[in-house]
């Protein structure tokens, strides 16, 4: 049997569909995972993921792409050939028009979640209880199409990851990662930087993460007290270095769901732009910081919409860098 499982926005998004990918992986002959540019990445490092397509779907793209004829008609050909499709959503998006590809491409068996009605397009129309974690809503998706969950639900990431030891030192370090995808998520960098700096005082190593176009923003953060590495990794190697720390502070952005797939306990810097109990960190010790019912509350705002960032800004340096300090002595965390 050959399974397409679609994920198809950001790298959070495709780490978060790891228990999913590997239930459908447990009964199929070959999984291909259709994934967007901004997820391939972590796609890559899945495992039970046979094969990858990537595609940018207009309807998923937050820079909205061009709906090209030439170009829906080369991923439907590229869609030919599978005995079933998983579509993996978030609640605010819709399977329905990946689905209507895949029935043009001959998909006999089609599963997705959908709120609206989806007359012929899916055979499994799954409607999940609200405010499940994003691993176990879309793992329940995987279940009710006939794919056991995994004995193991957490997120996982794909073996071996590369030796980063030449970078970090070592392990036993705590990661600061600054940078989010989206501002509305971002706590302070001043605040980043004062944690770095009480982390350093408290005899803690900090090791300070980013991409490459993050560079002036993790050279700032880590000033002389941490060890910047902003744009020095790969997302394989990222996640190595993820591993190798006690805990890791972040805001809501792929690099926290990482360290989750790779088990190091995180302090979440969570905006409630969306619900925490579908997004925070899933299966590791977490401390989740950050005003939950400020009014930016369930937004999905990708800007802040309230003056100052109250949701964010409110948090100090020194509880980040306490809640450090609890999440690293915690051992395990129930993950169902």
């Amino acid at each position: 049997m050959k399974v397409l499982v679609a994920r198809q926005d950001n790298i959070g998004d495709v780490l978060l569909a790891g228990p999913a990918v590997r239930a459908v992986a447990g009964r199929a002959d070959e999984v291909v995972l259709l994934c967007g540019p901004r997820g391939r990445a972590a796609a890559d490092l899945l495992p039970g993921v046979d094969r990858v397509i990537e595609w940018c779907a207009p309807w998923i793209d937050p820079d909205r792409v061009p709906v090209e004829r030439d170009d829906i008609d080369g991923i439907t050909r590229r869609l030919r050939g599978f005995d079933r499709a998983l579509i993996l959503t978030s609640f605010h998006q819709s399977p329905l028009p990946l689905a209507l590809l895949l029935r043009l491409a001959g998909t006999p068996w089609i599963g997705g979640i959908s709120e609206d009605y989806p007359g012929s397009l899916l055979d499994l129309r799954h409607r999940p209880g609200e405010d499940m974690p994003e691993p176990l809503r879309m793992l329940s998706l995987a279940e009710d199409a006939g794919f056991p969950a995994p004995a193991d639900t957490r997120l996982r990431v794909r073996e071996p990851l590369p030796d980063t030891d030449h970078l970090t030192g070592g392990p036993g370090y705590v990661v600061v990662h600054p940078g989010t995808s989206v501002p509305a998520r971002a706590w302070p960098p001043e605040r980043c930087a004062e944690a770095v700096r009480l982390l350093r005082a408290a005899g803690r190593r900090v090791v300070v993460t980013g991409h490459g176009e993050e560079k002036e923003l993790t050279a700032l953060v880590a000033g002389e007290d941490g060890l910047d590495l902003g744009g020095r990794t790969s997302l394989a190697e990222l996640a190595s270095v993820l591993r190798g720390a006690c805990a890791v502070i972040a805001g809501n952005t792929g690099p926290a769901h990482l360290a989750a797939a790779v088990g190091t306990p995180v302090v979440s810097l969570f905006a409630p732009t969306v619900p925490a109990a579908r997004w925070a960190p899933f299966g590791v010790p977490m401390a989740l910081l950050g005003d939950q019912m400020a009014p930016c509350k369930d937004s999905r705002a990708r800007e802040c919409p309230v003056e100052g960032h109250p949701c964010l800004a409110s948090v100090r340096a020194d509880e980040a860098a306490a809640a450090v300090e609890i999440v690293a002595s915690v051992e395990e965390v129930p993950t169902r």
